[in-house]
């Protein structure tokens, strides 16, 4: 059964804190559409620098949150014009391309055609309007995005830090030709009507009537409130990137890296090594600083045998830019 909840909160860190806690759910085999809105917030990956991709000061002082989401991807800006969506999904029915579907119904309502591009933008006439993660919890999985409605595009170029390979790699000239509203193509949608679609384009999807779960139900959990704390908390949000330095940076086809190592000269082993990556794979970031913790610095550790190939050429791509 498919099943709704509508936050009634515009505070990042709950919003995020809800999500994370309906991750950890066991599953009972229904699939849920999390709608939700942050106000004044720029929201980074799980490996991101936020210092390399935000104004974080000027963000701050402007009465903005930051906000580091456990999913890869790039940083993304949000305010009450951007409408974000979460699906939780059971392992069993988890399908990309359904989900990918009732954004795009949705948004067909208002007389506009999308496209899916890639593996985690989907675009309306060219220009992005949605960017979407992925993570795998241990009994669900989630599929979330953002679509841009109404979003003051010159504030989020005010705080978000776009690098100049990743626009020459997309061949534009700015973060305004990169991105569109809705509202630019279609003056009639808003981020409150697109809703009563999102969730009729649902019950097409699945067959069947959505049940609706009250989001005041759900932040009663204590389990919510933990994770709020942790979403909050300045160990979360800027940790260990204060003190980060790149020493190497590179654009790959599957996303960008910047990497500081720390290096004992007397035993030449590599003593700690820290890697800020938009990329969409989290998991392969952490098994490349685990395997590079302690390698020698001469000779690349061997990547392996039971790796996939995406996670291979992920690791391959590190390990040539340290060792090259």
């Amino acid at each position: 059964m498919p099943r709704i909840i509508i936050s009634n909160q515009s505070n990042p860190y709950l919003n995020i804190a809800v999500e994370n806690y309906l991750l950890a759910q066991p599953s009972d085999g229904d699939i849920t559409m999390y709608l939700w809105q942050n106000r004044r917030t720029v929201v980074i990956g799980q490996n991101q620098n936020p210092y390399s991709e935000c104004n974080v000061e000027q963000l701050e002082a402007d009465g903005g949150f930051l906000m580091r989401r456990k999913t890869g991807g790039g940083a993304v800006f949000h305010d009450l014009g951007n409408l974000n969506f979460s699906f939780i999904v059971p392992y069993e029915v988890y399908d990309q391309t359904r989900q990918f579907s009732v954004l795009q119904k949705a948004v067909a309502q208002y007389g506009l055609q999308t496209e899916v591009s890639g593996r985690n933008d989907v675009l309306c006439q060219g220009r992005k309007f949605s960017g979407n993660a992925f993570s795998k919890g241990r009994n669900q999985r989630l599929h979330h995005g953002t679509i841009l409605i109404r979003t003051d595009v010159e504030v989020l170029q005010k705080y978000l830090k776009v690098k100049p390979a990743k626009l020459q790699k997309h061949g534009v000239a700015s973060v305004q030709s990169r991105v569109v509203n809705l509202s630019e193509l279609n003056p009639d949608i808003t981020a409150q009507n697109i809703i009563p679609h999102l969730i009729q384009a649902f019950e097409q999807e699945y067959g069947a009537p959505v049940q609706t779960i009250e989001f005041e139900q759900v932040i009663k959990a204590p389990e919510v409130q933990q994770l709020y704390a942790e979403f909050a908390s300045a160990e979360w949000k800027y940790g260990r990137w204060q003190q980060f330095r790149a020493q190497r940076a590179a654009q790959f086809e599957w996303g960008g890296v910047e990497v500081s190592v720390d290096v004992d000269q007397a035993s030449s082993t590599i003593t700690a090594v820290d890697i800020a990556s938009d990329g969409l794979f989290p998991d392969d970031i952490a098994l490349a600083q685990q395997l590079l913790t302690g390698a020698d610095t001469h000779t690349a550790p061997p990547i392996p045998a039971s790796a996939s190939p995406t996670t291979s050429q992920i690791l391959a791509d590190i390990f040539h830019l340290i060792y090259s």
